[in-house]
């Protein structure tokens, strides 16, 4: 089974496998680096698990504007946290090659900032976040 957004969407074509992954990532670092391009501080969120990956997405965007921010939470934390279901849906085999289950995940080498959500208030992590932002105000 492959789950995707339910609507339409910039990459509600895609699922879980490594192409599609890496699909996702490229089609969200081209709209970034528009975006950065008219002078938008881009925040995006979403899962790269391989170095490549995020070296790609840094490449499309451009090392001058791409700051990457690793936010740090078990395999344990986030199934937990897993409002939509698809964690369980993965272990039960109806997802395939879900990060984490099916799919490994390799956490970043060298990101510019590292925010450990476990155990932390949102707002706490929301406002390490936005200090790394403030911080950084010159992209």
């Amino acid at each position: 089974m492959t789950a995707t957004p339910s609507g339409g969407g910039l990459c509600s074509d895609l699922g879980f496998t490594p192409e599609d992954r890496k699909e996702n990532i490229r089609r969200i670092a081209e709209l970034v680096k528009i975006l950065v391009r008219n002078g938008t501080i881009c925040l995006c969120a979403f899962i790269s698990p391989t170095e490549d990956m995020r070296r790609q997405a840094a490449s499309i965007i451009g090392s001058a504007s791409f700051r990457e921010v690793y936010v740090s939470c078990s395999l344990e934390e986030c199934e937990r946290r897993d409002c939509k279901g698809f964690y369980a849906k993965a272990r039960k085999g109806e997802i395939r090659n879900y990060t984490g289950v099916g799919s490994g995940y390799t956490p970043p080498e060298n990101p510019a900032c590292v925010i450990s959500t476990e155990g932390m208030p949102i707002e706490d992590c929301t406002a390490e976040l936005l200090a790394f932002v403030r911080s950084n105000s010159d992209l």
